[in-house]
């Protein structure tokens, strides 16, 4: 009988090492696209650094017991939930700091990514490599203009590949919702972005 015991919390062990295993490798897997959602939608590197550890955390602190394939969407929930704290807190803080006569500070925008200093293994002719950032920087300020929920859903759809379904989850909205925000993002982007892309 005490052998019975010592076999099943091995067992037990093992399944809690496999589902920490597990959402290490979601949480890698989804850090990178986490950052430039939050990054572009709010403008900033450092706080979107913050917003992206934010629900990491938050994730793993309320839901690492749900089965694996929950996690993206309640992921980017907790995401979007953070982002829109965000425009909050900084909605709030930016009317105190007029009426109070206080002048926004610069912010450290150009802050150099260490990722960024590393040679590209694949070359590139420099003329393309360079139309090619221009396109993006472009398309990166598009999405900026957008209105936020607007944002999130071209964001999670075509950037994440979340389905309908999973977006709505993760926007707190209906999938109707989700559907009309996706579309007038992809008629605004392809009218500002026309002479970028075919």
């Amino acid at each position: 009988m005490q052998h019975d015991y010592i076999v099943g919390e091995t067992g037990i062990k093992e399944s809690t090492l496999d589902k920490t295993r597990a959402l290490d490798q979601f949480l890698a897997g989804v850090e990178r696209k986490a950052f430039r959602i939050a990054e572009i939608a709010i403008g900033n590197r450092e706080e979107a650094l913050d917003i992206v550890q934010d629900s990491m955390l938050g994730l793993v602190q309320k839901y690492a017991d749900r089965p694996s394939e929950e996690w993206t969407p309640l992921f980017y929930r907790i995401l979007q939930s953070r982002i829109r704290d965000w425009y909050r807190k900084n909605k709030v803080r930016s009317r105190w700091m007029g009426w109070l006569g206080f002048r926004k500070q610069g912010e450290d925008q150009d802050l150099e990514d260490p990722v960024e200093q590393f040679a590209d293994p694949v070359s590139r002719e420099p003329m393309q490599t360079l139309a090619n950032e221009n396109s993006i920087r472009t398309l990166e300020g598009a999405i900026q203009q957008l209105p936020i929920r607007q944002q999130q859903a071209f964001m999670l759809r075509a950037w994440e590949g979340l389905s309908v379904a999973d977006t709505a989850i993760a926007m707190s909205c209906s999938q109707g919702s989700v559907k009309t925000h996706y579309s007038r993002a992809l008629n605004t982007l392809r009218t500002e972005l026309e002479d970028h892309w075919p």
